[in-house]
């Protein structure tokens, strides 16, 4: 049987990881994206400005580690959310659909007790590398 190949991308323009865990792996031709904060690279701290700044931020954290890994926005094919509140759903979908204009990846929200460094949004993804065509 052929080995995966996996891969360990990885960017100084989004937060450095805090745990054990990677910014993202790539197994073939599959990128799972841990879940991003909005944290600032710069200072380390979640950006102010509630939860639809956090997720903004959050959002553009992927970004930088979905280049990383050789692709971007369009490649995604399933994010989950998580909530502090699930009454921000419509404020975090109010930034959401600024980097997520058509066939939107699938996704999953769900409020949580608490995430990471008190933030209110954590997003995570599963990409895929290469060409994407749309089947009709």
């Amino acid at each position: 049987m052929a080995a995966i190949r996996r891969q360990i991308p990885y960017t100084s323009k989004a937060p450095v990881r805090q745990g054990i865990y990677s910014q993202a792996v790539v197994v073939d031709r599959t990128v799972y994206v841990s879940g991003q904060l909005g944290m600032d690279v710069a200072s380390g701290q979640l950006v102010a400005g509630g939860v639809q700044a956090q997720a903004k931020q959050a959002l553009i954290n992927m970004g930088e580690i979905l280049k990383a890994a050789g692709c971007g926005y369009e490649n995604v094919v399933k994010t989950t959310v998580l909530l502090a509140d699930i009454n921000d759903f419509n404020n975090v979908n109010e930034v959401y659909k600024q980097f997520f204009t058509r066939n939107f990846p699938a996704r999953a929200a769900y409020q949580v007790a608490a995430l990471p460094r008190g933030g209110l949004v954590e997003i995570e993804a599963v990409a895929v590398l290469g060409p994407i065509t749309d089947a009709s």
